[in-house]
Parts: structure tokens; sequence; C-alpha cells
């Protein structure tokens, strides 16, 4: 059975350590702002096992002027269940969730190599690579919704 649930930043660090923070300590696993109640964490489980997950935090941007902006951050799917469609499935569930959130766009920063996968759900970059200190380089992203 597959089910995409709400589910706690607690829960997110199985899947976070492994494929974000592989070699880091389980602290870094925390983002600022996971425990706040406008940010929400989702998982994909296939059965019980919890095989992807993402989190969408309600936060501006300065470099876009909407209202109502969400970011998408560690977006995640454990290594065997790649490229298997659960990625997509986790943004376009949170696209839902910020559009009932009558949000205005969703940006985030993507990781180099998943730039691609991202704008092939219409996702565009913005500006340039930067690099983030300990994990590499970045671009940002974004959509309208």
């Amino acid at each position: 059975m597959i089910n995409i649930e709400k589910i706690t930043d607690l829960e997110t660090y199985s899947v976070r350590h492994v494929v974000l923070r592989k070699g880091k300590p389980i602290e870094t696993c925390k983002f600022e702002g996971d425990d706040l109640p406008s940010t929400s964490h989702f998982g994909y489980y296939i059965n019980d096992d919890l095989v992807g997950i993402i989190s969408v935090f309600k936060t501006n941007n300065n470099s876009f002027s909407d209202d109502i902006q969400y970011q998408i951050r560690g977006m995640a799917v454990l290594e065997s269940y790649q490229k298997k469609g659960i990625g997509e499935s986790l943004v376009k569930h949170c696209e839902i969730y910020c559009n009932e959130q009558q949000a205005d766009l969703i940006w985030f920063n993507a990781r180099t190599a998943a730039v691609g996968f991202y704008e092939k759900l219409g996702y565009v970059k913005v500006g340039e690579a930067f690099e983030i200190k300990d994990v590499g380089e970045h671009y940002l992203m974004v959509k309208s919704i």
C-alpha cells in the first residue's frame, strides 16, 4: 500500500540523515523552523516503510515580491526507491498543500544534480549557482502556483 501522510520533523530524520546528511551527525538533520506550526512535513510510505520525505515552510525569500510564499526543504527519497516517481509525488503533494494555503509561489534551493528533476515539474532557476557550506552547489528555483 502506498500513502503520503503528514509526519513530524523527527520522523523525517531517518531519511534526511542517510540521503541528505550522510556521514554527518544526526543533529544536522534539524532545520531551522522545523517545529513551527506553519511548517508541515510529509512522508511517503510503501506499506509501513517510510521511503521519502518532504518539508514545506511558510517563509518568504526577498528575491520575490509575492505575499504568500512557501519553501520546500529536505526533499529526499531512499536510494533504492529513487527514479520511481516518489519524489515527483511528494513535490506535487506539496503543491496541492500550498495551493490550499493560498500560496502565490513555492521556492527552494536545489542541489545542482536535482535541477533537471525540478525543471521537468515546471520550476525555473533564478540567478547563478551558489554554494551552501558543507552541503554543496545549489540553484534558487521557483514556481508560481
